[in-house]
């Protein structure tokens, strides 16, 4: 795990492939995380090591942690060993959580799944905290960026413990980091993807979060004219449109509302089309939605740059109306289609 972590603070260019070396010397025959070596070392601080994970895609996926939870449901008689093959193997295309993939395969729902870890385990569960209120000093304890990619939420602290809603208590990479962001001791309690999503999205975002965004498409573009022309081509169609004018607008938009489809622009105040693109496929609750390029330069290589890069489709300048209507339903449909 040390020498993943220090590949990914190499391509983040954080830290040279010499300073990694002499920091896996300095960490061997110790018991010190290889965060906490660099940090002694004067050569990277916490925010920017928290950054450089957050930036990554589940970095530190573990294929055993996740068969772990796996192998309890099926030791409760929840699903078959046989759903357990399918699920990982459909988890590992995918890239979602054991969980999520068992549910939208329909044999087996969150409350159920919640339910189940309780009784069976002796977990703590929670329901309809969403609505509570929470001090800024509680919600201040953990990174809006880590709570939205880990999906957790902080509860309640009490003396040195800290209670965290959790979809998966076995995910022990999370409340380990939980742990060394806050010097506390993670207590984790289960609750409901659907209702964490909520919670986080009310005191984090400042926002409901619309589950059923519908035929919603936001649509990133700075230049009112070109906005406005795209958002007519689609309205008419019945698509419902939320225009945003730069990345990070754009951003907290899709994890708020969550759209069926984003069209960007390449070149974007704040946070570029790329940008963008990355942070959207970087986060559980939104990497998901299909994300389409609108851009000035049309050649054959840019197409092919951002088809490498993870854009679903590219939509060149000037606008043909009729062009974004047949590329929006293109990707809608075979978006839908890879779903199931």
């Amino acid at each position: 795990m040390a020498t993943q972590l220090g590949d990914i603070l190499v391509e983040n260019e954080l830290i040279s492939k010499k300073t990694l070396e002499k920091a896996l010397e300095r960490q061997s025959g110790t018991d010190k995380r290889l965060g906490q070596v660099l940090e002694e070392m004067g050569v990277i601080t916490e925010p920017e090591l928290m950054e450089a994970l957050l930036r990554q895609h589940s970095p530190f996926a573990d294929i055993a942690q996740k068969k772990q939870l796996g192998d309890i449901l099926v030791q409760a008689k929840l699903i078959s060993e046989k759903t357990l093959e399918r699920a990982l193997e459909r988890q590992r295309a995918e890239g979602k959580r054991l969980g999520q993939v068992l549910e939208e395969m329909g044999v087996i729902t969150e409350h159920e799944l919640v339910d189940a870890l309780g009784r069976q385990f002796g977990f703590n569960t929670v329901s309809g905290f969403s609505n509570r209120e929470y001090s800024p000093t509680m919600l201040n304890m953990l990174p809006t960026e880590f709570v939205m990619k880990r999906i957790i939420f902080p509860l309640k602290q009490k003396d040195m413990m800290l209670a965290v809603a959790i979809t998966d208590p076995f995910d022990g990479e999370t409340t380990d980091m939980i742990a060394r962001i806050t010097g506390l001791q993670v207590v984790p309690v289960i609750a409901t993807r659907k209702e964490i999503l909520e919670a986080i999205a009310r005191h984090y975002l400042n926002a409901p979060i619309n589950p059923d965004a519908g035929n919603t498409i936001l649509v990133v573009e700075d230049s009112p004219t070109v906005a406005t022309l795209v958002q007519a081509a689609l309205v008419k169609e019945g698509y419902n449109v939320i225009i945003c004018k730069d990345g990070i607008e754009a951003l907290k938009t899709t994890l708020t509302h969550r759209p069926q489809l984003v069209i960007t622009d390449a070149q974007m105040p704040k946070l570029d089309g790329h940008g963008l693109l990355r942070a959207i496929k970087a986060n559980p609750i939104t990497a998901s939605i299909p994300v389409i390029m609108l851009t000035g330069r049309a050649t054959t290589d840019e197409e092919q740059k951002a088809l490498a890069a993870g854009f679903f489709d590219f939509i060149p300048k000037p606008v043909q109306p009729l062009r974004v209507v047949s590329r929006v339903k293109r990707a809608l449909e075979m978006s839908k289609k890879m779903k199931y």
